[in-house]
């Protein structure tokens, strides 16, 4: 029982630092859309589309790879030795990086950020440090120092995205509101340099990391296809429409994506710590873990999606302005559907990673990826951003089926599907009550929301989706 009152404590933390994260989107996107232009909003969008995308390729898989292969370390010298010969191939990588950006920059700038070459150097140097800031962020994600990594990631976007705040209410041009984002990015790494160091110390000594490139390269295919349909559409409709339709699209694409914060302290412990239990052979705590993980994200994320989206467009009216909330509120209910078949592929995938079979998610996500690009450029041209969000959903529901089928072989899928049913029930009659109350205005959203949560539960409470063992746990945390 202590193992798992631990992790829901880790989980609550992470889960804590990325309700904030996501928060910090959420309150600066009504003041960038109100300051500037719809356009200027779509090449804010396109930045962070960009610094999203370059760590998935320069750090070549090596994040989960130091997760996989030091969490379950105790030798101090062997943990120095490996961290800092995965922390030179990456260094040496994104240095290989920065020369090819700089290289194409004016064909990266022209198809992105309207030719904007002061945005393109900024993102350059955002881009350095965020594939540097993720490798130290995986030191302490791997020996679970998880309000450190959860710390580190708020101040690095809060830091960040107020800067940037206060650079728009200053009226600094959007080139400028960029370099805000700098800010968090080199406080963050100076911070977590200086403790690694003082952790670990430093050493000169590195060693070969051919078992470790061999687990890693893999999983690259897959870390960028996943990329490829969380955000390239945001590039097909810069290319095919503009950056004003990607300003149109992104904040509903946004609230949509949002469910995809509850699985990230899932998919930051889970991966930490499961191979202990893997390897002693303990199967069954491995099926608890995961078993207890996916009814968490479930319980959470089926009415957060149908909540979500029947309020998307009085949410994007208070967020946004009439016309982003008029074009892009049906994005949300496509991505958030797809963000939970997202959730359970991310739970379950864990089963395949545990068995080192990371070449089949290689291919999964290789397969997802053409296909998100096929039916981008296809949906596109004549559906417009909806085409975006049809094509984001088929994918995400795509990689879910082919691994659940993957996963089957090699242990019993986490799935309890009585409680399943009773979330969905309760979570459909919740949606209702929403669907007539039809709230406007911040403040009627907010009390509609709270009268939906507290139907949700009750209404679980009394079919019993949450048990008594359930509820004794969380007392036993608390």
């Amino acid at each position: 029982m202590d193992e798992y009152i631990q992790f829901i404590k880790r989980i609550g933390i992470v889960g804590i630092a990325n309700i904030l994260i996501s928060l910090s989107g959420l309150i600066f996107i009504p003041i960038i859309t109100k300051n500037f232009s719809t356009s200027d909003y779509g090449v804010w969008a396109q930045v962070n589309t960009l610094v999203a995308l370059v760590p998935n390729i320069v750090n070549l898989g090596l994040p989960y790879t130091m997760v996989r292969f030091l969490a379950a370390e105790k030798d101090k010298e062997i943990i120095k030795r490996s961290f800092y010969s995965m922390m030179l191939l990456v260094l040496a990588s994104t240095l290989v990086m920065i020369f090819v950006f700089v290289i194409f920059s004016n064909q990266i700038a022209g198809a992105l950020f309207d030719g904007n070459m002061q945005i393109m150097f900024i993102v350059i140097v955002i881009s350095f440090l965020a594939c540097l800031n993720l490798m130290l962020l995986s030191y302490f994600r791997t020996f679970q120092q998880i309000a450190h990594y959860s710390t580190f990631l708020v101040l690095q976007t809060y830091i960040g995205v107020g800067v940037c705040i206060v650079l728009t209410l200053m009226h600094y041009p959007i080139e400028t509101v960029v370099l805000g984002l700098l800010s968090g990015y080199l406080f963050v790494f100076v911070a977590m340099a200086i403790l690694i160091v003082r952790q670990i110390g430093f050493t000169t000594k590195f060693k070969s990391l051919k078992d470790e490139l061999k687990f890693a390269i893999p999983t690259v295919p897959n870390n960028v296809s996943s990329w490829v349909v969380d955000s390239s559409d945001k590039f097909v409709i810069g290319v095919f429409i503009g950056s004003a339709a990607v300003g149109c699209y992104s904040p509903g694409y946004a609230l949509g994506s949002i469910l995809l914060m509850f699985l990230t302290p899932f998919a930051v412990l889970l991966p930490a710590v499961l191979p202990e239990y893997f390897e002693a052979g303990d199967m069954d705590k491995v099926n608890t873990f995961l078993s207890y993980s996916m009814k968490y994200y479930l319980l959470i994320t089926i009415p957060a999606a149908i909540g979500l989206s029947l309020l998307s467009k009085p949410l994007l009216y208070v967020l946004t302005t009439d016309i982003i909330a008029n074009q892009g509120y049906m994005i949300t209910p496509l991505v958030a559907l797809g963000a939970i078949f997202m959730g359970i592929y991310g739970i379950v995938n864990n089963i395949i990673i545990l068995e080192k079979k990371t070449t089949i998610l290689g291919y999964i996500w290789i397969s997802v990826a053409v296909l998100n690009i096929v039916l981008n450029v296809l949906a596109v041209p004549y559906l417009g951003i909806y085409g975006a969000g049809l094509a984001t959903l088929v994918c995400y529901f795509f990689a879910f089926a082919v691994t659940l089928v993957y996963s089957r072989r090699y242990a019993k899928l986490p799935f309890d599907y009585k409680s399943i049913a009773k979330i969905i029930f309760s979570a459909v009659v919740m949606g209702v009550f929403v669907m007539f109350a039809n709230p406007q205005g911040i403040i009627n959203i907010l009390i509609v929301v709270a009268v939906s949560v507290a139907i949700y539960f009750a209404l679980l409470l009394v079919l019993k989706g949450i048990d008594k063992k359930e509820i004794n746990l969380i007392k036993s945390m608390i």
